[in-house]
């Protein structure tokens, strides 16, 4: 028995899953419940279950309790990450950490490095501005709500810490709710690796419970996944959305996928809350819209090795506009390709051209980015390829911190053989409010049109900082430069009404 397990001693185990009211039976095994602790002033904490057949993590030790209270230690499970060698292609994998659980109140954290012999420790996202307290190989902080954490220790990019402090869920489903798959503690298998979800179905995943299936809600009019639970497979994508409406996906983390963690296609209403995601291999992108209208993401937490954000309209047998897309108050890692990536696939029937618009970035932490391939840089990327024309976009309050590879800004019309088989449109209308850029190892960003028909027009940045320095097309710089020449930035001559304003000159306009 495993030293977490032996702490809760007292638990008493849950047994098999029961069948749900929709009929489905899961495989369960290893399952105890939950512990919760608490203190008078109402601050509260539950520790999740230990989750079966996940590998633990043994760097760190990580113990949690209500301000004041009796400290419980947390399982740390192991992730797979991703790093590609530029030269040969190969992914070496590296391994990380990861732990959950909830609270409400104030709860103190406290995180060992077991190896030791640490200088510095770092929690992230900086904007947070938690600064621990160290005492030798351990750090010791106070959260007041809920976060998505990265804590390193001598700013190891692998071997770190990804801490999950969930709200404490309400009012959640019970075993045996009519219309609910319901997924206690334990390890649960479908034959086919496939989960598909009925209309105006709950699919509950408890705190504890490993799903190793893929969960599809296929033409359905509602339906739900929610829980504190994990998908934990390497067979394809983890979750998929299509052709439906009123889908909401809440509290899940996706472990190791074989393909992308969620994918909305041609879907409408669509909500995907506090989401984390963690990929190692080829393809593994965080969440993917195709052809959908009215997709909310907020809250999410993506670690993966391809694109963390993606939208796009055609792909597969998926034809259609993507519009009415919102991405706010998320985390965003992108070991590989991009932390947002817009447009570069498309229907490139010119007789059926698809556009991409009303798209809205807000409250974002862009911890890194790291990707060898020129052409599929950037923090922000906005290519759009196969007839796609971008419009109406608005990115408020992005925070990127320092890089390791690739470029904070990519603006291009695109027409690549590896990726399309005809150019895109063009890009108008972006407002860029709020982005700022700390770090020295961003490359030369570029916003280039294909040609004087496929251009870019009408794009704004408006309080534009490189580590604190506003960029601004008034004064600030030598007459003979141009205002992208201080981020560095390279523009085209199929570029049309670029602006970089201050805030002050923005609200006199």
């Amino acid at each position: 028995m495993n030293s977490s397990l032996s702490r809760r001693s007292a638990l008493t185990a849950a047994g098999a899953v029961a069948a749900s009211a929709t009929g489905l039976v899961g495989v369960a095994r290893g399952a105890t419940p939950a512990a919760e602790a608490s203190d008078a002033a109402g601050d509260r904490v539950v520790v999740h279950p230990t989750l079966p057949q996940v590998p633990l993590n043994t760097a760190f030790t990580v113990k949690v309790r209500p301000a004041g209270g009796t400290w419980q230690t947390l399982d740390v499970y192991r992730v797979r990450l991703a790093l590609i060698n530029p030269i040969t292609a190969r992914n070496e994998a590296p391994l990380s950490s990861m732990a959950a659980f909830d609270f409400s109140g104030t709860v103190e954290v406290e995180v060992t490095y077991n190896p030791g012999g640490f200088e510095k420790v770092r929690i992230r996202p900086d904007s947070y501005g938690i600064k621990p307290e160290v005492l030798g190989s351990t750090a010791r902080f106070t959260l007041d709500r809920p976060r998505n954490l990265v804590i390193q220790v001598d700013d190891k990019i692998f071997d770190c810490l990804h801490l999950l402090a969930n709200p404490i869920e309400q009012d959640p489903p019970q075993q045996g709710d009519k219309k609910v798959m319901y997924f206690g503690p334990g390890y649960h298998t479908r034959p086919d690796g496939k989960l598909t979800v009925p209309d105006g179905t709950t699919v509950y995943l408890a705190a504890g419970a490993v799903l190793t299936a893929n969960v599809i809600f296929e033409g359905v009019e509602s339906g739900r996944l929610i829980g504190r639970g994990v998908i934990y497979t390497r067979t394809g994508g983890a979750i998929s959305v299509h052709d439906s409406q009123n889908v909401h996906i809440d509290g899940i983390t996706v472990l190791n996928p074989r393909y992308n963690s969620a994918n909305v296609a041609e879907s409408n209403n669509v909500t995907i809350t506090n989401l984390r995601s963690f990929s190692a291999d080829g393809w593994g992108d965080g969440i993917d819209i195709y052809c959908s209208e009215n997709v909310t993401i907020d809250g999410c937490f993506l670690r993966n090795s391809d694109d963390c954000i993606a939208i796009y309209t055609h792909r597969n047998d998926w034809y259609g506009d993507t519009r009415n897309i919102t991405v706010k108050n998320c985390t965003l890692w992108a070991d590989v390709a991009h932390p947002i990536n817009v447009g570069i696939h498309g229907n490139p029937d010119p007789n059926a051209p698809e556009v991409l618009e009303n798209l809205r970035f807000e409250n974002i932490d862009i911890l890194d980015h790291r990707e060898p391939q020129v052409s599929a840089q950037g923090c922000i990327a906005l290519n759009p390829g196969d007839g796609n024309l971008i419009r109406d976009v608005r990115c408020d309050n992005i925070r990127v911190e320092d890089i390791r590879w690739g470029q904070l800004v990519q603006m291009r019309v695109t027409y690549m053989p590896k990726w399309n088989t005809a150019p895109g449109r063009g890009i108008e209308n972006v407002y860029i409010k709020d982005l700022s850029y700390n770090g020295t190892h961003a490359d030369l960003s570029i916003i280039v049109g294909l040609d004087a028909d496929h251009v870019i027009k009408d794009v704004t940045f408006e309080n534009l900082r490189i580590n604190g320095r506003v960029i601004r097309d008034s004064g600030g710089k030598p007459a003979w430069y141009l205002a992208s020449d201080g981020v560095p930035m390279f523009v085209n001559e199929h570029v049309q009404n670029l602006r970089f304003l201050t805030t002050e000159e923005a609200a006199a306009q």
